[in-house]
């Protein structure tokens, strides 16, 4: 009896791909240090949420309750003397991450001269050229084509320096953010294109939003490599930064992480939220809460309940002289009005 003709065999892609990411195997240091800048990204959202109800943060206050995970695993793998970063308005969590004095960050948000753009910026437009971090952008998915400027200047001065480009799962579907993706992997650029996937863009589902809802994905038709990551994990953030931070020193190009994460709070602090329930949202801080992660493996590690209360406190007292120093200290002068117009005097 003849045999039946074996199946074809699958085709190989030729494409090299980054390895997939393993958890990042902390110390008990490294824990420590993780859980301490999650908790001060969520206790200064939380205040900052306090000071725009009272009245001392005007315009838009977009809050990053819920996402701490991302920023702090992510740019903890970063070199802060070369690496950049770019982000949206969703910023505040992002300076912190980089280490930024928390004073000035809020004296920013209240638009005090003392704020770390001198009250000029607010909470959606801070900067800090010093520590490599330019922005803070209001236009959805500007920051993408910014960012592909950026890691092109570090390629033009090799530098060595490597830039990481936050978005959301919204400006996903921007177009400027292709024309990026092309340009990047055309040039071979340093740049990871980081998908802060929070599940509801301004509001509406990402699933009701995207044909391709694996965001992921996007980069394919340009040959950029992605890698989807639980950015409630700071441990898995962490491995998968390394991955590609490994890639894209290696000269070989862009790549995207899919960071799947969620937002407690509304888009701003005037969104409702009533396109999701709240049962929901309790659901994912019973089960994924990226704070209350580290601070079970820390309780595992022998970290006691009295050892996190002072963290806690400590943490409790630096935020709150924060938003001290915010409310006391002036506002900017009116001839500030006319610097930083222009780079040069006319």
């Amino acid at each position: 009896m003849a045999k039946s003709p074996a199946p074809p065999a699958v085709p190989l892609t030729n494409r090299e791909r980054p390895a997939d990411p393993k958890p990042f195997e902390a110390s008990k240091e490294q824990l420590l240090d993780f859980y301490k800048h999650m908790l001060l990204i969520r206790r200064f959202e939380e205040k900052a949420g306090q000071l725009y109800g009272l009245g001392f943060i005007g315009g838009f206050c977009h809050l990053y309750i819920g996402q701490e995970a991302v920023a702090v695993g992510l740019q903890s793998a970063l070199d802060g003397d070369k690496d950049s970063v770019i982000t949206g308005y969703r910023d505040h969590g992002h300076m912190l991450a980089y280490g930024i004095d928390p004073k000035v960050i809020m004296a920013e948000l209240t638009g005090r001269a003392a704020g770390i753009s001198r009250g000029k910026g607010g909470s959606m437009h801070m900067f800090s050229t010093e520590h490599k971090f330019y922005g803070g952008h209001g236009i959805v998915g500007a920051q993408v084509s910014l960012g592909t400027g950026l890691a092109f200047g570090h390629k033009y001065s090799n530098d060595g320096g490597v830039c990481l480009a936050y978005f959301g799962d919204g400006a996903a579907n921007q177009g400027q953010v292709y024309e990026s993706f092309n340009m990047a992997e055309l040039w071979k650029l340093p740049i990871i294109f980081v998908i802060e996937n929070n599940q509801y863009a301004m509001g509406t589902s990402v699933n009701r939003a995207s044909a391709e809802d694996q965001l992921y994905r996007r980069g394919e038709s340009f040959r950029i490599p992605g890698i989807q990551v639980d950015g409630m994990d700071v441990l898995a953030c962490r491995g998968a930064a390394e991955e590609a931070l490994a890639w894209v020193r290696a000269g070989k190009g862009p790549v995207i992480l899919e960071m799947k994460t969620y937002r407690y709070r509304g888009h701003s602090m005037s969104d409702p939220a009533k396109y999701r329930s709240r049962e929901e949202v309790q659901g994912v801080r019973d089960k994924s809460d990226p704070i209350e992660h580290v601070k079970k493996l820390l309780e595992a590690q022998g970290v006691t309940e009295a050892d996190l209360k002072t963290i806690e406190q400590e943490i409790r007292k630096t935020v709150n002289e924060a938003a001290d120093f915010a409310e006391s200290t002036p506002e900017p002068d009116a001839a500030e009005l006319y610097t930083d117009v222009l780079v040069e005097t006319y």
